[in-house]
């Protein structure tokens, strides 16, 4: 992309580019690719303590919370991921996500969770 930072982390491609006070990333994560095999080493924490807001607009993820919830992400499709998760490609093709980020203060300005909790449902009576 053109004007974009451009780097690579266990595999991940990633291109940044500023937009005001945030920024806005595509990421390219490769068939084969899970976060706790290719990145937890890197990064030195058990789970991906990252907050993730953007559009998967290639390819199919799924998502596991430390709490056991799995999600399922599929493009086209909105995606919100809260910190505390491991993820992988499924599949043989790489997934696409687009994402926007105010680095190290995306959780505050974006209202999301600092860490994902399982949300039980009132139970219908």
């Amino acid at each position: 992309m053109m004007g974009a930072e451009h780097r690579s982390v266990g595999g991940v491609q990633m291109d940044f580019v500023k937009a005001g006070d945030a920024r806005v990333k595509r990421v390219i994560y490769p068939a084969g690719f899970r976060w706790s095999t290719h990145m937890k080493q890197i990064v030195g924490t058990d789970l991906c303590m990252h907050a993730h807001l953007g559009f998967l607009a290639k390819g199919h993820l799924q998502i596991q919370y430390a709490d056991g919830i799995t999600e399922d992400l599929i493009a086209p499709q909105v995606v919100a991921i809260e910190p505390g998760h491991d993820g992988w490609v499924v599949g043989e093709e790489s997934a696409v996500l687009i994402e926007f980020d105010f680095e190290k203060d995306t959780l505050n300005r974006l209202g999301m969770e600092t860490f994902h909790h399982h949300r039980l449902l009132p139970k219908a009576e």
